[in-house]
């Protein structure tokens, strides 16, 4: 197809698009801004935040409010239709787990998404990046590990019919100023069959060593390709090490999966901990944390038993946590910081079930 034609097709397509929005709700006309309106928000798209194939990040500001603007590249016929996926599903899921979509651009070839903007940037550079001043403890970790997860289990059990993500990964979960993780990207995400299907058969799409393998060769997704995909992002939380590594000699391996089984075949869980760490953390967390990780890739579980999981594995840290301040404290009962621990303790025994916003 030559370059007219193909320009032509994607045309018609943004056209048939345009008329869904205007026949669309009144949520939808509500939230579209022009792309005057854009270039006035990002200040002429003066500062870039991250760069994709669907396009640029850009930072902008609503009323004085930060944002990130997603611009669609005119020459991405993948991501127009990714756009188009992305704006019906997050104008009608919410929860404090998923990014929140605060507006749109439809306008001729300008595409946009306008989101909440996360001050914190993305999990894998907080993981990758040795120039940051701050480490995120173990502590941390699981609580981003949980949010994430409740994220998932929002929209596998949450959502009707339910949603799979399709691109689960380190880059795609986002923090805000409090370091509360928010599942970001909803371009390839899709709806699962409300007819009771088990499966739908579409051509594989993700990221190398995100990628559920058996999902790769049948091109059945299941709810469960996610569940192989965050199974990753906790053993990269737990290690600090790349889904997929160089591998210079043998004990290397290429993928974590197989990394962490050769090293767990010598029964020492700290071996593979974040060296970051210093050894600041609980072991029977972290084991139990390594377990639901490689339970997750062998997709014995569904997201509601993760959630469970890793609120025990939070609970055994801040346990350890409680009895540490306890014993350097005997005779204050009461203070502050046993009072945070109550109430981080209540936390891990509510209801599983995420809260839709």
């Amino acid at each position: 197809m030559n370059k007219k034609k193909r320009a032509a097709g994607v045309n018609d397509d943004k056209s048939a698009y345009s008329n869904n929005f205007q026949n669309d709700s009144f949520e939808f006309k509500q939230r579209q801004f022009t792309y005057s309106e854009i270039v006035k928000i990002t200040n002429n798209f003066e500062r870039i935040l991250g760069k994709g194939g669907f396009g640029t990040v850009y930072h902008g500001l609503i009323d004085n409010v930060q944002v990130a603007v997603k611009m669609l590249s005119a020459s991405s016929v993948q991501g127009f239709q990714q756009f188009q996926a992305e704006v019906k599903l997050l104008m009608r899921v919410h929860h404090r787990n998923l990014t929140t979509l605060v507006g749109y651009c439809n306008e001729g070839t300008n595409l946009a998404l306008i989101y909440e903007y996360m001050p914190n940037g993305s999990l894998d550079t907080h993981l990758s990046d040795d120039s940051r001043t701050k480490v995120l403890s173990w502590e941390e970790r699981l609580h981003i590990a949980l949010d994430a997860a409740q994220g998932l289990e929002y929209l596998h059990s949450g959502c009707k019919p339910a949603i799979v993500h399709r691109d689960v990964k380190a880059a795609n979960i986002l923090l805000n100023e409090n370091f509360q993780a928010k599942i970001a990207d909803f371009g390839l995400s899709k709806f699962f069959p409300t007819d009771g299907g088990t499966h739908v058969s579409t051509i594989p799409a993700g990221t190398p060593g995100y990628l559920d393998p058996e999902y790769y060769m049948t091109h059945r997704l299941v709810e469960k390709s996610d569940v192989y995909s965050f199974g990753v992002v906790l053993l990269e939380i737990i290690t600090n090490r790349p889904a997929i590594s160089r591998v210079i000699h043998e004990r290397d391996r290429g993928h974590i999966t197989q990394w962490v089984s050769f090293m767990l075949a010598n029964g020492d869980v700290k071996s593979i901990v974040d060296p970051k760490l210093e050894g600041n953390f609980e072991i029977n967390s972290i084991w139990k944390a390594v377990e639901v990780g490689m339970a997750c890739v062998s997709k014995k579980l569904n997201m509601s038993q993760v959630v469970i999981e890793l609120k025990e594995c939070l609970a055994l840290e801040i346990a350890q946590r409680h009895d540490y301040n306890s014993s350097r404290s005997v005779t204050d009962h009461h203070s502050v910081n046993d009072e945070m621990l109550s109430l981080d303790l209540d936390v891990m025994i509510t209801e599983s079930h995420p809260l839709a916003r």
